[in-house]
């Protein structure tokens, strides 16, 4: 069963009382639904939109392995966009290992690449140590101080 709908919500005054529309995308897929909230007005593009979003829930768990995703044609069709954008963002989940395709089958999530994933968790601690490197640089930190505060962290 699909449900769809669009909802407006004032996006603030400051921007002049204009409404971002929402599109609101929930598949029944299972025991599980798949969510998909596309901000018209929003930077990124709707195709990564989809991608992180749909990325997220099978990192979460949310949707699991072998689960079937909704068709390209039916999400497009159902979030009102091009079926070229929902396609890309399918290609890239694919290229990137998360989901798998089947011809007349359709496109369902792939077993969990622990690798890929723990590349992804080493990419965000490098991040946030190169935050740590810079503000350690502004209080006048020390290697030391940051080894020792993070040996303190890892106790606990």
């Amino acid at each position: 069963m699909v449900f769809f709908s669009y909802q407006k919500f004032l996006y603030s005054l400051l921007t002049n009382c204009c409404f971002c529309i929402y599109c609101i995308y929930t598949v029944d897929a299972g025991s599980d639904d798949v969510r998909l909230f596309i901000d018209n007005r929003s930077n990124a593009p709707i195709y990564d939109q989809i991608y992180s979003q749909i990325k997220s829930q099978i990192i979460s768990g949310e949707l699991k392995e072998n689960e079937s995703l909704p068709s390209i044609r039916n999400l497009a069709k159902d979030l009102r966009i091009s079926v070229i954008t929902t396609k890309r963002a399918y290609d890239e989940l694919e290229k990137d290992g998360f989901i798998y395709t089947i011809a007349s089958k359709g496109c369902f999530v792939a077993k969990k690449n622990t690798a890929l994933l723990r590349e992804e968790s080493l990419k965000k601690i490098e991040e946030h140590m190169d935050a740590v490197a810079v503000l350690a640089k502004h209080c006048g930190l020390k290697r030391d101080d940051i080894i020792e505060m993070l040996q303190l962290i890892m106790e606990e």
